[in-house]
């Protein structure tokens, strides 16, 4: 398996997660997410990825697949154990909605191509952006706190093991924490958090998200 990737790329550090929680590996491509003239946003790397978006796996059969929680459940059903949904169907929708709260609500408003744009279409400086990256941030963080607080009854967001819940909040509470967020404002996140520092897939493969 090749994936692209970015070293400061969110998204990329949930599959980079879920690879190692599974043992797999895959050859890294890097590729660069920053500025007007970023590899993402030419043409030779859309040839491959349409959205000019990482990350995007090549699998072993020359299919490409884009979409982080795509990826992480493609993942999950080509080496079962250990598994990273729950067992029951409420359970894994659980799962689900938080993994999507933050990639489609949260992680959605913030990349880098959406900088790029408030500069160039609203006049947007750095103080701007970073206001704008805060709000939606603090706005989608409490929001699943509270998704988290209704139903939580183990150690993790929805079960006793980490799983897909766990492996899209991480990169986004360290994102939140770098932001300037005390993650103590959000208790379940912040205990959740604390529990995968201590877990080396986590710990290893999310050193440095920005978007």
């Amino acid at each position: 398996m090749k994936l692209y990737q970015n070293e400061i790329s969110s998204a990329t550090s949930r599959v980079r997660i879920a690879l190692a929680l599974k043992g797999l590996t895959a050859e890294a491509l890097p590729v660069t997410i920053l500025g007007e003239n970023s590899e993402s946003r030419q043409a030779g790397y859309r040839s491959i990825n349409p959205q000019g978006l990482v990350p995007a796996l090549l699998t072993d059969s020359g299919v490409l697949i884009t979409q982080s929680l795509a990826i992480v459940e493609y993942l999950d059903e080509i080496k079962p154990e250990p598994p990273l949904l729950p067992d029951t169907a409420e359970d894994r929708a659980q799962a689900r909605s938080i993994a999507l709260a933050i990639a489609a609500e949260i992680h959605a408003l913030l990349p880098p191509r959406i900088g790029l744009h408030l500069g160039k279409v609203f006049q947007a400086d750095a103080d701007a952006i970073t206001a704008w990256n805060r709000h939606w941030v603090g706005e989608g963080m409490a929001a699943v706190e509270t998704m988290i607080g209704g139903r939580r009854q183990g150690a993790f967001a929805v079960a006793d093991q980490p799983g897909i819940a766990e492996i899209f909040l991480f990169p986004q509470a360290i994102s939140a924490r770098r932001l300037g967020f005390d993650l103590a404002r959000w208790p379940n996140i912040a205990e959740i958090v604390a529990r995968l520092e201590a877990i080396p897939a986590f710990r290893e493969n999310a050193r440095t998200p920005r978007r």
